[in-house]
């Protein structure tokens, strides 16, 4: 049985990945930001294993992780948490900045360099769900596309420094996914939201399953994914 580690699946793409694993038997562990919010993503994903980190302080997530039992091997390691708060560079406050990049990059940088040894054991899998804001920045982006670039960097980097120890490393980046996060981006932008306009959540969840599932000849490295319409 492969085992798997997914951030942000209390919804949107995460929540969809983490089902599909487990529909086909694979052990999930999902990460919660606190014990209430673990036991409502327990409710929903019935044989996942939640356990407690807050990815908006990356600089505890260390201790949080000493405090409680995790696989002792992952296949899979899928970082699909993520915040967004639009703005122009000239009206962003420092916080929305911080919060930003400490969800959307320092906690998954953090937590990968965590879990490493695990990974290492079972030559795992790392998936990085970055966005096309992570291949080019747009008015009003700034901060979120700055944290999917450093994202963006921190798998290349990754992928190159963990090829000796057998670990793949992918990105993928998809284009806007009729997820929550997105229908937030549209009150942000003032815009009336569709959901039929936009990659469905399954899509994505089933392009990682396909980066994840590629025999170990193979890696695919990087993946765009853009509404067909």
């Amino acid at each position: 049985m492969a085992a798997h580690l997914v951030t942000g699946a209390g919804s949107g793409i995460g929540a969809v990945l983490a089902r599909r694993l487990l529909e086909r038997g694979d052990h999930v562990v999902v990460l919660a930001r606190d014990a209430g919010r673990a036991r409502q993503i327990s409710d929903e994903l019935p044989g996942a294993t939640a356990i407690v980190g807050d990815l908006a302080q990356p600089g505890r997530l260390s201790w949080a992780l000493s405090k409680q039992s995790l696989p002792d091997r992952l296949d899979g390691l899928v970082h699909a948490a993520g915040v967004v708060d639009l703005g122009a560079v000239g009206e962003l406050t420092p916080a929305l900045w911080e919060q930003q990049l400490a969800v959307n990059l320092v906690a998954p940088a953090e937590l990968t360099r965590l879990l490493l040894p695990v990974l290492r054991v079972s030559r795992g899998h790392v998936v990085f769900v970055n966005s096309g804001a992570g291949l080019r920045a747009n008015p009003e982006w700034s901060a979120y596309a700055a944290s999917k670039h450093g994202l963006r960097a921190l798998a290349d980097a990754l992928r190159a420094e963990e090829a000796e120890h057998g670990v793949r490393v992918t990105s993928i980046y998809p284009g806007r996914t009729a997820t929550p996060m997105q229908e937030r981006v549209h009150r942000q932008e003032g815009a009336e939201y569709d959901a039929s306009r936009f990659i469905t959540p399954d899509a994505v969840a089933t392009t990682i399953l396909t980066a994840l599932d590629l025999p170990r000849d193979a890696h695919l490295t990087d993946l765009t994914v853009r509404p067909a319409g």
